[in-house]
Formats: structure tokens, sequence, C-alpha cells
């Protein structure tokens, strides 16, 4: 058996105890000598050496075994920690030897200030909610692999805590989902999307429960979709660029029409991805949003789930050009189409994109009203 000491994230007692598996038992402690800084572009936490008056304080988890300190590595040295060893000071005047996890190298380094309570306000949910994932791993993959995987883990907790938090309306009269029963669920790839078999049951229209089935689910994670519309100039702006789904089914054409869209990142608005999404694909600043519909596009497979919006915004001749992130490897083309042409392309089978074809419909619907919203 041995001890922790944390100063961080993991003084969040729901999160503790979803590392360890348990709830542990602590005692309030400091480290003197060193201070808690938040990692420089990380919301996370590191503890470095400071002024002999400085105290770092925290907690100390007594009774670790091996097991416990497996786990408890597994969940922090994949993001450039290292375990060591100090003495304590307790809050009860005593003094103790226990470990604690600081920077490996410089890839951690000090950004400003940190605050347990703050960061739980603003980071925990999405954390204790990607900490589930990143746990049931624990035994198969490193570290490495495991911190490797958070930015995608985060993302699917996010969109874990939006199926919760904003639901699609609730119809009468249909099964509930707690009558749902899960035998098994087997992992055939885990990457940035994850391929999922559920063995399951579920409550029948009929009464009673179906037979046990197998039902694939491609997992994903939310995405935006945004049609940028000039109300001044009448005409709207789409993106251009290849898409492997085409490119496999066997289309002659792999490249498609598309609305400007992107995945929510975890702890995102749909509103902040739809901003960010504007910026990166077509160099846009919108001045007005409106949220037409959030749906899923093809239920049947795919978790993933779209909210669509149209914005308002300036798109001169100059707004057309190439455009996309060169570290996610996108090359994007942005072309500049009139109203009566994008419902020309809706109804001659150009448009190919659900999201963008529902999209433009909307526009056509609600066009006069969006051309009488005033410009801040």
């Amino acid at each position: 058996m041995t001890r922790l000491f944390v100063f961080g994230t993991l003084r969040d007692p729901a999160l503790l105890a979803l590392v360890l598996g348990r709830h542990p038992v602590t005692r309030p402690a400091f480290l003197p000598g060193a201070a808690v800084w938040q990692a420089a572009g990380h919301d996370f936490p590191i503890c470095l050496p400071a002024d002999p008056e400085a105290r770092a304080e925290g907690l100390v988890i007594e009774g670790l075994s091996e097991a416990d300190l497996s786990r408890l590595d597994f969940y922090e040295l994949g993001f450039g920690y290292a375990r060591e060893t100090a003495e304590l000071h307790l809050a009860d005047g005593g003094r103790v030897a226990a470990a604690l996890y600081r920077p490996s190298g410089p890839a951690l380094a000090p950004g400003g200030a940190w605050d347990l309570a703050a960061w739980q306000h603003a980071y925990g949910a999405i954390t204790r909610e990607t900490a589930i994932e990143a746990m049931s791993y624990h035994g198969s993959l490193s570290p490495d692999e495991m911190a490797a995987l958070w930015p995608v883990m985060e993302a699917r907790a996010q969109s874990r805590i939006a199926a919760r938090d904003r639901p699609a309306p609730v119809r009468g009269g249909l099964p509930d989902r707690a009558g749902i029963r899960t035998e098994r669920v087997e992992i055939g790839y885990n990457g940035f999307f994850r391929l999922e078999e559920h063995h399951l049951s579920y409550p029948s229209f009929k009464g009673g429960q179906s037979p046990v089935v197998s039902r694939v689910a491609f997992v994903s994670v939310d995405a935006v979709t945004l049609l940028p519309y000039d109300p001044v100039r009448d005409r709207v702006l789409l993106v251009d660029q290849f898409r492997v789904g085409p490119f496999v089914r066997g289309d002659a054409q792999p490249w498609t029409l598309e609305a400007v869209a992107g995945r929510v990142d975890g702890n995102e608005t749909w509103e902040e991805a739809v901003h960010r999404e504007a910026r990166e694909e077509a160099g846009l600043t919108l001045w007005h949003l409106a949220h037409i519909g959030s749906y899923y596009p093809s239920p049947g497979a795919v978790t993933e789930y779209l909210a669509s919006y149209i914005g308002l915004t300036d798109l001169p001749d100059s707004a057309a050009g190439l455009f996309g992130m060169a570290e996610e490897a996108e090359d994007i083309r942005a072309i500049l189409v009139e109203f009566e042409d994008l419902m020309a392309m809706t109804r001659d089978g150009r448009i190919q994109n659900g999201p963008l074809m529902i999209s433009a419909l909307r526009l056509a619907a609600d066009r006069e009203v969006l051309r009488a919203i005033p410009r801040p």
C-alpha cells in the first residue's frame, strides 16, 4: 500500500472515483515550496517548485494498491507526467512521504493561475464524462494511446451530454428506453470514429420484448452545418470538397457540394462550433445566426446528430476561394451561388448532400424573413 498527493483535477471526488473505480480515503495536505499552475494550452494543472514560502494545497489518498496505481498511471502518464515522491505536510501537523505526478519534460509549461472550483464549473462535467470512456481502455491501451484518443473521446462525451441536456421532443405512446436490454457490446474499430456491435433486445410495439438482435452503430459525434447567406446580394456560399463516402460507393464524382460543416469539439456549444467552422472553412464572420433544425441524418446505423443553421454574412466576390485547415488535410473550394441558381441545383441533382438540401429548402421558406432582419 502507498499514498498519492493530488493537487489538481483529481481533487474532484467524482472524477477521482471514476479513475480509481472506488471512493478512496483522503486527507488534506500541502507540498511546501511548490505552486499549482494551469498548464499552458490545457485546462489541467501542473505542480512546480516555487518560493520556499509557497505551498501547493491538495489531498493525500491513503491505502493505494498496485492495481490502484496502475489505474492512476494509465490516466496520468500519457499527458506528460511522471510519478515521483515528495514529503508532504498534513493538516494536523504531521509529515508523510507520498507520490505525486509532475511534468516529465518541457512539454507542460506553466500558464496562468489554476483554481479547482473554476475548473469544476467550466470543465468538470466534460472531463468526468470523458473519463468514463478513457478508463474503459485500462488494460487494453497504453497511457500514450489513451491520451492520443482524448480529443475524440471528449467530443463523444460532448455528444452524450448534449443528448441528455438538449434531447429531441418526447412523443407519446412509445416504449420506455429503460426497457432496452443490452447483453454485450463488441468494439470493431476505435479511432476518430468507433464501430460498435450491440447485442440487445427492446420493447415491442406489440407488447413484450423483441428477440436479441445484433445492431451495428457507426459512432460519430455531434456536428453543425451552416449555409452562409448574404441577404443584400441574395446569394449563398457553398463548399466543394472530396468525400470518401461517394468515392468508396463508386460515384463517378466524389467531390460534393455542401454547406459549411464540422464536428462539435469537447466543451463547445453548437453555436461556438458554427462560428469556428465559418472562419476555418470559408473565412467568414457571421452577424446573425438562425437555427433551422437538429436531426439524425441516418439513424439506422450512424449516431451523428446535426444542428443546422443559416448564417447572415457579407458575400462579396472575394469570398470565393480556397480554404481549409492544412493540419487536417482539408482541401476546400468555396463558391458563390445566386439564390435562384441554388433552387435550380436542388431540382436538377447537382446538390446530393442531405443537410445542404434541407438548408436550401429552409432558406427558400424563410428568405423574406431573413432579408428583413436588420444588420447590427
